[in-house]
């Protein structure tokens, strides 16, 4: 995973679900302010009519003499009228005289504003409001508007009550409703999260076989998709084929030029002996010319054969890796070695992990193995080492260690020949150009080597490839 990726790491999932939360909390906030209003509204009323009723229950029992004066010949069918300090007050008054009677209830009862009972009210409505009493207590209040028998006195019956009770009321819906909207907000999301999932796992399945693609398990995209990815998966599939048949093109390519420029090379070296040889030779200058001429021939060989070593290379192999068994590979370079340096009977060390595996091209291990070891029995006297361990046997930092008996590399030299693009032309003929390849092979994929002499004599080349864990 690249920088930038790093940082402008997202996921459409958590996005939608934040999306979506935000979204429902809005609906469900909304429908739980509208609800509880409602239910506000409902109970006011509700109160509002319970009040009237009272209203009707004095009108009903009062009766008026000829002192202006009301009274009461029978007791109230509500006795808490009756009851002081009951939490229901009664009042009759008119806006002439002010308060004319207050019920028993409220002898005790102190208003923190009684212009209200004072304000006329039009004959047969009633009048809904809120009050105070004096302890800052609110109260449910409905005044309604008569005129008295004698058709001229026009008088205001008004009724209070407590509003704690319809508040507590109120209060335990509210509690009971939020609850509720909370766990149906809860499983929702749940619900959601579950959906999201099911929605966005051929997203989920993609990236899963890019990932097997890039470990080399699969060669293309498997399986089918929906028709919204179906666009995205077949040009991918076709970008990894064109790639690798590019990758492959690109090698025949500078496979068929390296063998164009080495007949040519071969034929000029050849002529170069011939030259060598004849009786021109035995001039001084011709002589120093013509091994002037045979250094830049060999230098000019040894570029060729560098530069076009490094082009074949597969940049960031990792992209499009395929499972390397190493221990495979080892081995058939070995098989191969053994018979090309037979006369030198080396004796062979092997502590491989079986199962470990190269993330990239067969060729780049190839490669680097092949120089490597070459390296080893060219150097060596009579024994050589072979370490292959893995973090993982599928996956993970591979560790790659081979040592010889030989006499080892100049410290001076062990981090030039190593150097990631040195030039050949600056090193002497057969030395220090396989190490330089493998080097870059290495670095490709993102791996480090280095080389160190050994205290019983003999020179160790150690490198280690840390390749991404498959899983996702």
């Amino acid at each position: 995973m690249t920088q930038q990726s790093q940082s402008s790491d997202y996921s459409i999932q958590t996005r939608l679900l934040i999306s979506v939360s935000i979204l429902l909390f809005i609906f469900l906030g909304l429908t739980g302010i509208v609800l509880d209003r409602a239910f506000v509204t409902s109970v006011e009323a509700g109160a509002a009519d319970r009040l009237q009723v009272q209203v009707y229950v004095l009108l009903a029992a009062a009766e008026y003499d000829d002192d202006d004066e009301f009274y009461f010949l029978e007791d109230f069918q509500e006795p808490r009228f009756g009851q002081l300090n009951s939490g229901l007050y009664g009042f009759i008054a008119n806006s002439k005289s002010g308060e004319i009677w207050r019920s028993e209830s409220a002898n005790s009862l102190s208003l923190a504003d009684d212009d209200f009972l004072r304000t006329p009210v039009s004959v047969g409505e009633s009048l809904f409001s809120k009050t105070q009493n004096s302890e800052q207590e609110e109260l449910f209040v409905v005044t309604y508007g008569i005129l008295w028998e004698n058709g001229i006195s026009e008088y205001n019956f008004t009724v209070m009550e407590t509003s704690t009770p319809y508040y507590s009321e109120i209060s335990n819906f509210r509690t009971s409703l939020w609850a509720w909207l909370g766990g149906v907000a809860v499983l929702l999301l749940l619900i959601q999260l579950f959906l999201m999932r099911w929605g966005l796992s051929p997203l989920h399945k993609m990236a899963r076989d890019l990932k097997q693609i890039e470990s080399g398990d699969h060669g293309q995209l498997q399986g089918s998709y929906p028709k919204e990815l179906r666009g995205v998966t077949d040009n991918l599939n076709l970008l990894i084929k064109s790639e690798r048949k590019q990758q492959a093109r690109y090698r025949t390519t500078l496979g068929d030029l390296a063998h164009s420029l080495k007949t040519p090379l071969a034929v000029i070296a050849g002529v170069m002996q011939q030259l060598t040889a004849g009786k021109d030779s035995d001039n001084v200058d011709t002589r120093k010319q013509l091994a002037s001429v045979d250094e830049q021939l060999a230098r000019m060989n040894q570029i060729v054969t560098y530069q076009l070593q490094r082009a074949v290379q597969a940049n960031d192999s990792s992209a499009l890796a395929r499972r390397v068994n190493v221990a495979a590979v080892i081995r058939k370079i070995l098989e191969a070695l053994g018979k090309v340096y037979g006369d030198k009977a080396m004796q062979t060390t092997l502590d491989m992990n079986e199962q470990a595996m190269f993330l990239g091209d067969e060729r780049d291990l190839l490669e680097i193995m092949g120089n490597v070891l070459d390296n080893a029995f060219k150097y060596g006297r009579s024994r050589i080492s072979v370490s292959v361990q893995q973090s993982d046997s599928q996956s993970g930092k591979l560790n790659i260690k081979v040592t010889d008996d030989g006499d080892g590399t100049p410290g001076d030299k062990q981090e030039f020949v190593l150097q990631r693009g040195a030039r050949a032309d600056t090193l002497a003929q057969g030395q220090g150009i396989g190490l330089a390849v493998v080097t870059d092979i290495v670095a490709s994929y993102s791996g480090e080597i280095a080389i160190t002499n050994l205290d019983a004599g003999g020179a160790c080349v150690e490198m280690v490839f840390d390749f991404p864990q498959t899983s996702i």
